[in-house]
């Protein structure tokens, strides 16, 4: 069974030591670090580790000079608590009898205690740790290798920008800041009981209503005064952490002031940007950056971004892709969060005006295709009736790319012959009306999770608006919702029409994703007749299978030693798996011998 991973205020709490060496100095640390209070309990005589005796000269650490006793359990702690001590690390080895005495002691009185390299003596367990303020990752193996502990934790944290911990703060502080407003708000209207959106630090997926539409009419002021704190949590979700990094309290004002501008105010500023251009124009590109992965994105994509003055990309462009941007480019986030897309989309066309007017090369970097639900020839024609040529590079589209990399083939011989991609959410907000049902049909829905309670009913009811024209979707139609295509942290849900809501709001939200429903879903892939759903995690198909650096360093090692000449290399390297080595010793350079190495092995 996993242990449950919880972070303790040790502030203050009475931390008992038992041992003299390194690991007992380590402990004495890891409690003093945490604001703890630690006593050793070790013999005089003991040859005490020399942070150990630096801790005590400092006056940091209480040394009891004598062997264990039981009734130090019970007498060295606080007195607000009878004087029971808060926790016992015990640092003697897993065959000593003492470990094994006071972890039976321990568990008795309900003592937390740890006894290194005995998991099975141990009531909790310390995680290899990163700190970075307020931020903090653990990683435990359960006390089954701490040294890969160590590696996977170092593995983790230099992904992470530096001082990442600090833009945490700041964040933070915004969030309490945005709070006290809104709760401030709440009691000059006399709603006292109001509750405001919670958010649980410890889920790994958001709530089912995430991205539930908010307008910017929005009449219910108890759903329009959470629209800040909404948006902020969107904000930490969708940006690049490099980007959460170099966040200020100004990026923080903009942002929260640019959610109440009416995108009304912006039209007269977007005509004088176009009648001050310069003789020299700026170009625009429209470019797709596919499903995810940053290797699905196509050469010519990938030449824009290296080449641009300024980007301008949408809040779903997953972070690897933006990794690849150049440092000396400006890179611009959409703000187009849900109710707020209009007023968005005319910051990005000001922008990108702005930029052209100064002589830049603007890339416009949207996520899947461009003319795929993504307003592409809609900003083609803004460009063109403002005098500016468009150029436009296609993108992979999740809507055929997620099924595969989710195992479902969108058509296949005798069960689907036809696919339908359909969007679930229409201009303002609207909801499209389904396409009918056909057994061979596979229809693929994009934004749609945000509405998926509402888009199941309208698949699987009548029809009545065109008197019962359309054929309704069986409840047992098999479907999957797909997120976060093509990422190593892709999740799939397989599931019917009649269990997927129900699914969706267990397991939560991981957007960006998508709903495919049809006969195909089960064509590789079925849901047993007696389960209502399945979730499978991760995603690691399109991650290098083999290491070509280990191939040619091979290669090398056996170049040095006169096994291989350049032309048996240049051969290898054209394709071959194998390689015919000449083997010859300067005792008996004749005959030489032929051997058949293979140095993929």
């Amino acid at each position: 069974m996993p242990a449950l991973l919880t972070a303790q205020n040790c502030s203050g709490d009475i931390h008992l030591i038992v041992g003299s060496g390194p690991l007992a100095a380590s402990r004495c640390s890891k409690s003093l670090e945490v604001g703890g209070q630690p006593i050793l309990v070790a013999p005089e005589h003991d040859d005490l580790h020399f942070a150990l005796a630096k801790h005590i000269d400092e006056g940091r650490l209480r040394w009891t000079k004598r062997d264990f006793e039981e009734q130090d359990l019970s007498t060295l702690g606080r007195e607000e608590v009878d004087h029971v001590v808060d926790a016992v690390f015990v640092t003697t080895g897993p065959k000593h009898l003492l470990s094994i005495r006071i972890s039976t002691l321990c568990k008795r009185l309900r003592i937390p205690v740890n006894v290194v390299d005995a998991p099975q003596l141990c009531t909790f367990t310390l995680l290899s740790t990163y700190s970075d303020g307020p931020l903090q990752i653990g990683i435990t193996t359960s006390g089954r290798g701490c040294k890969l502990a160590s590696r996977i934790r170092r593995e983790i944290t230099t992904i992470l920008p530096r001082d990442f911990g600090a833009a945490v703060d700041r964040l933070g502080t915004i969030r309490r800041k945005i709070w006290e407003e809104d709760k401030l708000a709440e009691l000059r209207q006399g709603q006292e009981n109001a509750q405001l959106e919670e958010e649980d630090e410890e889920s790994e997926n958001q709530k089912h209503t995430f991205n539930t539409l908010v307008k910017e009419t929005e009449p219910d002021p108890e759903i329009a005064r959470t629209r800040r704190m909404r948006w902020l949590s969107q904000i930490c979700e969708y940006w690049p952490l490099k980007r959460l990094a170099a966040i200020n309290d100004e990026d923080i004002s903009g942002i929260l002031n640019a959610y109440r501008r009416n995108s009304q105010t912006h039209h007269e500023s977007v005509k004088e940007a176009v009648a001050a251009l310069k003789a020299r124009k700026g170009t625009i590109t429209l470019a797709g950056s596919g499903p995810g992965h940053a290797s699905m994105l196509t050469v010519a994509t990938h030449d824009a971004i290296k080449n641009a003055h300024y980007i301008l990309a949408d809040k779903l462009v997953p972070a690897e892709i933006l990794e690849l941007i150049p440092r000396r480019t400006p890179v611009h986030i959409a703000r187009k969060f849900p109710g707020n897309a209009d007023a968005a989309q005319d910051e990005m066309h000001e922008l990108a005006l702005a930029a052209m007017k100064e002589g830049k090369d603007v890339l416009r970097l949207k996520q899947g295709d461009p003319y795929l639900y993504g307003r592409g020839a809609e900003e083609v024609t803004y460009f063109r009736e403002r005098g500016f040529h468009v150029r436009v590079l296609p993108g992979i589209t999740s809507a055929l790319s997620a099924p595969l990399f989710a195992g479902i083939p969108v058509t296949h011989r005798a069960v689907a012959d036809q696919v339908v991609i359909c969007t679930g959410t229409g201009r303002k907000g609207a909801a499209p009306e389904p396409p009918s049902y056909r057994k061979s049909k596979t229809v693929v829905f994009l934004m749609a999770l945000h509405r998926l309670d509402s888009l199941v009913r309208s698949l699987v009811g009548e029809n009545e608006a065109n008197g019962g024209a359309r054929i309704s979707w069986p409840k047992t139609t098999p479907c999957a919702v797909i997120e976060r295509a093509s990422c190593p942290d892709q999740r799939v849900i397989r599931s019917t029409l009649e269990h997927v809501c129900q699914a969706v709001e267990e397991e939560g939200s991981r957007p960006p994703g998508l709903i495919v429903v049809g006969a195909a879903c089960e064509v590789l892939h079925k849901v047993g007749s007696d389960t209502r759903w399945i979730v499978e995690e991760g995603f690691r198909g399109l991650d290098q299978t083999g290491s070509q650096s280990d191939e040619f360093a091979a290669l090398q090692e056996l170049q040095d030693q006169n096994l291989v000449d350049d032309v048996q290399a240049k051969a290898w390297v054209k394709g071959g798996d194998s390689l015919n080595v000449v083997q010859a010793t300067e005792f008996a350079p004749e005959p030489q011998e032929s051997v058949q190495v293979d140095i993929r092995a």
